[in-house]
């Protein structure tokens, strides 16, 4: 066996879905700045409009904008989810109370067709097939992706989803392209 190839051989890219969020500061500023440092790790392929997005889980905040994109990247899933982390924590996200007000969040939602289940990182999002402001970006980039747990597609899962339209409102000219500038 060569073991030099094993060493500097690249893994090979896979298709990743990330969802990203933000209700402190400027929120369509924080998540461009949020891509623009994915960036330098991962090739974002797409990116979704932005959403203003009534916020889940802790209604006594203020809306979040959300949006997600498509890229491909060759870390690890654990090596995502650390950079992912201190992409957060350098754009000033603290630990406070589960679905609270942050300046940033990323989530990974897919990474390929994997399903990992560990204590740090649970992929596909737990949460995902629930939350409209992660099915709707997620059905204008990917709408025939499936679930690799549920099945189904993205569209199949929002089509199931109950959405008032005031709890997710697309923003006008905000398509991706122009935020990975």
């Amino acid at each position: 066996m060569n073991h030099s190839k094993i060493i500097t051989e690249e893994a090979k890219p896979v298709q990743i879905f990330l969802g990203l969020g933000s209700n402190i500061g400027d929120r369509r500023h924080n998540l461009e700045s949020a891509l623009a440092a994915l960036a330098l790790k991962i090739k974002v392929q797409v990116v979704s409009s932005m959403y203003d997005t009534n916020p889940v889980g802790n209604s006594l905040q203020p809306r979040f904008l959300n949006l997600v994109c498509e890229a491909h990247s060759s870390l690890t899933p654990a090596d995502l989810l650390t950079f992912i982390k201190y992409i957060e924590k350098t754009m000033g996200r603290e630990p406070g109370p589960v679905n609270g007000p942050r300046p940033i969040d990323i989530d990974i939602l897919f990474y390929g067709n994997q399903v990992i289940a560990a204590p740090a990182l649970i992929i596909p999002h737990p949460r995902l097939t629930e939350r409209a402001f992660v099915l709707v970006p997620l059905d204008e980039i990917a709408p025939d992706f499936i679930h690799p747990v549920v099945g189904k597609t993205i569209r199949q899962m929002l089509q199931a989803l109950k959405i008032n339209p005031e709890d997710i409102v697309k923003l006008q000219n905000t398509r991706g392209e122009s935020c990975m500038k």
